[in-house]
């Protein structure tokens, strides 16, 4: 059956998908679209069945077929965690090895697969972590306060000093 002529209704497809909504858990309100809930519920159902193998694996344990299934599990495993973190934004590389500042060919390379990511799934608002400015110190502020307007100097120094 060919279902390239099926059209959807106009603008179901950016309305739905790309829709957020809100997930309280405690103190924290979470809203995720959509289509990041579903990738989020679909790799942990990937997670808990790749569990369940590598649990079966482990128990029968011999040095066959098994181990190499086991070797197989285990890259499943790193796949999947490794969706949940692209989807935060990091990689799985930056996170154990602890890189603030990754050397340049990795920055490189992690930036080229987010871009292509995020070219995939449409999503345009994420700064690459390379590109992206550490905290702001007090020189900063001060630099960036005298280039104002005069105007938004005074905006400024009402929302500072005024209680």
């Amino acid at each position: 059956m060919d279902v390239s002529n099926l059209k959807l209704p106009d603008g179901i497809e950016s309305s739905v998908i790309n829709k957020t909504f809100d997930f309280n858990v405690g103190k924290f309100v979470i809203n995720p679209t959509y289509w990041q809930a579903g990738t989020i519920l679909f790799l942990i159902f990937l997670l808990i069945f790749t569990l369940a193998r590598v649990r079966f694996l482990y128990i029968h344990w011999s040095l066959g077929k098994a181990s190499m299934a086991m070797f197989f599990w285990g890259f499943v495993i790193t796949l999947i965690l490794e969706g949940f973190f692209i989807l935060s934004g990091r990689t799985i590389l930056t996170e154990v090895l602890g890189w603030k500042n990754a050397p340049k060919p990795i920055s490189v390379a992690l930036d080229a697969g987010r871009n292509r990511l995020r070219n995939v799934l449409g999503k345009q608002d994420e700064i690459p972590s390379s590109e992206a400015k550490s905290l702001p110190t007090s020189q900063d502020v001060i630099l960036d306060y005298q280039v104002l307007p005069q105007s938004q100097m005074e905006e400024v120094k009402d929302f500072v000093c005024k209680p």
